[in-house]
């Protein structure tokens, strides 16, 4: 069985309890002590003026003050009764051993011999020739006014902390009370119901903040859900194309087994359609990974200007666009194989979208290597370049040349570029007055 209950709730309500009632419990023995020490000052000071009472009458040879006082007796200096109350009759408030060694000024309780051993509270002092007077209260009203005063505390205390329980229970039950609720209607959202938001919770505490982080969470899930499915849709689409034209095709040849030339031509147009196939499957696990965190990207010096000038050549006979490879040799810290998928997905780009020349420059700036494409096509539509790394983004068939690219260049080049520690934007302007992507990278040498 568990020591304390599993019930948040529950559990305060226990600490706050126990915490109340150590306090409860202290500030009522306080108050007792208080009271019967207040009660003994009380009898003490009654003694101190009785006492002085009695010994200036004494020292004006009145000891018949002596006589008359309730509980007072006189010794002289060897222990011998000189005068007394008649109701003590032969019993002593002092032993002559006490009155011979009495320092002076005492204050004492003790019990009176008589029926039942009455309690006392006594002041005993010197006064002149050496005598002693001795003054008595019976300290029964004190001792019974303190057991009623526990008697009370003792009842009293159970029922105070019962209050403080039920007391602490609903002060903790109202304000919990939104918890329950931001967890009842949290329970009630699932994948499908993005649009869903959690009840808004009045204040500026700790609740009220969980509450706006919660909302702030479940606004930043939703948008990434909404990512996710428009992701989804927009591969199901791109790969449904290609799919179905290497269908197409390849039916097209078997039902065709009598003429080879159809047949060739079928079979590669298939082919180049697995080839899309393939690319966009690859673009796909690239940006999978990132996602996902286990990209890997491969460190090592790099001349960013070699590799540029290698890649323009290998894909200026395959696109109409005309490379240019401008600037100065400079080296990177990164992944070869990486670097050379920017190159080529930004001549794509330059390509697909009309431009004649594309201009590609590196330079170095404070420590960063600058790698710019700069063409002299459309540039970006203006509503389209806050979002041109966005996956599956592409602009106008009317500023492209009908190419059937899935969108994905330029998305792939932004994670290449940030798993590499370096930026990448995208403008439109000069120095050929179509689009610009700037790409900074971390320099890696001289």
């Amino acid at each position: 069985m568990p020591l304390f209950p599993g019930s948040l709730r529950a559990r305060l309500v226990l600490v706050f309890t126990l915490g109340a009632s150590a306090a409860l419990i202290f500030c009522l023995i306080l108050l007792y002590v208080l009271f019967a020490r207040q009660l003994t000052a009380a009898l003490d000071e009654d003694l101190t003026q009785r006492s002085g009472d009695l010994a200036t009458a004494v020292l004006q040879g009145d000891l018949g003050a002596v006589r008359r006082d309730p509980l007072a007796q006189l010794y002289g200096p060897d222990g011998a009764l000189l005068a007394g109350s008649p109701s003590l009759a032969d019993r002593r408030l002092l032993s002559a051993a006490e009155v011979g060694t009495l320092p002076g000024r005492t204050f004492s309780s003790r019990a009176l011999p008589s029926r039942g051993h009455v309690p006392t509270r006594q002041l005993s002092q010197r006064i002149s020739h050496g005598r002693v007077l001795a003054v008595a209260v019976s300290s029964r009203p004190m001792r019974n006014a303190r057991e009623r005063l526990a008697s009370v505390l003792f009842v009293a205390a159970p029922l105070l902390i019962g209050a403080l329980a039920v007391a602490d229970w609903l002060i903790i039950r109202t304000a919990l009370r939104p918890v329950r609720t931001l967890t009842r209607e949290a329970s009630t959202i699932s994948s499908l119901e993005t649009g869903t938001r959690l009840p808004r919770v009045p204040g500026d505490d700790e609740i009220a903040e969980l509450a706006r982080a919660l909302e702030d969470m479940l606004a930043r899930l939703s948008v990434a859900v909404e990512r996710e499915r428009a992701f989804v849709d927009d591969a199901s689409h791109e790969l449904r194309t290609p799919i179905a034209v290497l269908q197409g095709h390849l039916e097209l040849a078997l039902a065709t087994p009598g003429h080879p030339q159809e047949v060739r031509r079928s079979l590669r147009t298939a082919l180049a359609e697995a080839g899309r196939l393939s690319r966009l499957a690859e673009d796909l696990l690239l940006l999978a990974r990132e996602r996902a965190g286990s990209l890997v990207v491969h460190h090592e010096p790099v001349d960013l200007l070699d590799l540029v000038h290698a890649e323009a050549g290998r894909l200026g006979s395959a696109h109409t666009v005309r490379v240019e490879v401008a600037g100065d040799p400079v080296v990177v810290l990164g992944d070869g194989d990486r670097l050379r998928q920017v190159i080529a997905n930004l001549i794509t780009n330059s390509d697909a979208a009309g431009a004649g020349t594309l201009r590609l420059t590196t330079a170095r700036e404070a420590g960063s290597v600058i790698l710019q494409a700069a063409d002299d096509g459309p540039g970006f539509p203006p509503d389209l370049l806050a979002s041109a790394f966005e996956r599956f983004v592409r602009g106008d068939r009317a500023r492209t040349r009908g190419s059937s690219g899935a969108g994905l260049g330029l998305s792939i080049a932004r994670v290449v570029v940030t798993a590499h520690g370096g930026t990448i934007e995208a403008a439109n302007g000069p120095p050929l007055g179509g689009a610009v992507i700037t790409a900074r990278l971390p320099a890696g040498g001289p």
